[in-house]
């Protein structure tokens, strides 16, 4: 009885600790939405949980932005003010890093002066502190990238990298949530629909990555039209620089392949579905089965709303644009986590003893 309370109790911790990592991305997408990524140049992991006490030392931190590119040849018309806002969303991204950082030490300290783990859990917390500790660097090495005289903004292909580490240890921390969570009997073993789901998540980390590029280099104000890009499918001069180099750093080319993906992958998630409904499911499966293919049509309709809107920018703020980008990240990053799930759930039933 004693292990199964500890159990439940270890369940809801790595639980919230998913929907806490989840949040932290989300103030990630507000930070770059806003542009607040630069404002802070230092990074103090201890003494940085303080934002500036005095006029003093927000005066000091706003003259070392002025030392950027960004200041000097974007923001050069912010005044104080404009600086704390930004200031202010960078600052709390990090301050939620640092809660996370407490809200999983703390507890497993305690867990482990209690008892409560059982020997194959320690490993996976094990990797999970790692891979946390490991994506605050990822996130300190992208915000490098932009603090110079050059670049206007942070490197997108280090953005990407710090969002697809981000995605993982979310995926990681899912599938240890399940392990704790889910009964033998509700897995479904369909080795062809793992395999499948498999293809498909792959599919959805490229997409992912894809959809960093387009954020980190301001891709959908290119063309804020739909169906047609521009008024035609396929842009002139897309690929001329060779597909593997536009396809990293044109914007136009980045942003064809992203809508081309979508709808590759709503279709191959329907075909899915499909088949997922001819198996006879466990309550589990269902709800991760069924959920495919709402988050994946949502995952649509956001994405197109992110196009209508992306000429309604609003500098430094948060209007129609900001919200749909924002949520069509939220909606993209379900429809990963539920994929990892369908993949956790159509294998072998895992032994946690």
């Amino acid at each position: 009885m004693q292990n199964d309370r500890a159990t439940k109790v270890i369940a809801n911790w790595i639980l919230l600790g998913i929907f806490m990592l989840v949040i932290q991305v989300l103030l990630g997408g507000i930070t770059r939405l806003t542009g607040s990524g630069l404002s802070i140049t230092e990074w103090k992991p201890i003494m940085g949980a303080l934002p500036p006490m005095t006029e003093a030392q927000w005066q000091k931190a706003f003259e070392q932005y002025q030392q950027i590119a960004q200041y000097k040849y974007l923001n050069q018309h912010f005044s104080i003010g404009d600086f704390k806002f930004i200031f202010f969303w960078e600052w709390f991204h990090r301050l939620w890093a640092r809660i996370i950082g407490i809200v999983f030490l703390i507890p497993f300290i305690y867990f482990i002066v209690k008892g409560y783990f059982k020997k194959w859990m320690i490993a996976p917390l094990v990797i999970l502190f790692i891979l946390g500790a490991a994506q605050g660097f990822v996130g300190w090495i992208m915000v490098q990238s932009g603090l110079n005289e050059n670049d206007l903004f942070v490197s997108h292909i280090r953005l990407a990298a710090h969002f697809i580490a981000a995605m993982i240890l979310i995926a990681y921390a899912l599938i240890f949530w399940l392990r704790l969570v889910v009964p033998q009997q509700q897995f479904v073993a369909k080795p062809a629909l793992r395999n499948a789901a498999t293809a498909i998540t792959v599919l959805i980390v490229i997409q992912l990555t894809f959809g960093a590029f387009m954020a980190g280099l301001k891709a959908a104000t290119i063309a804020s039209t739909w169906p047609d890009i521009n008024g035609s499918y396929w842009p002139e001069n897309m690929f001329a620089n060779g597909f593997s180099k536009d396809a990293v750093y044109n914007r136009i080319a980045i942003h064809f392949i992203h809508r081309n993906l979508a709808y590759l992958l709503t279709i191959i998630i329907f075909i899915w579905w499909i088949a997922a409904r001819k198996v006879k499911a466990s309550t589990f499966f269902s709800r991760y089965r069924n959920a495919s293919i709402t988050l994946v049509i949502l995952q649509v309709i956001l994405g197109v709303m992110a196009l209508l809107t992306a000429d309604k920018i609003v500098p430094n703020g948060f209007g129609k644009f900001e919200w749909s980008a924002l949520l069509h990240q939220l909606n993209g990053m379900l429809l990963f986590l539920n994929f990892i799930g369908i993949i956790y759930l159509a294998g072998k039933p895992k032994q946690v003893n």
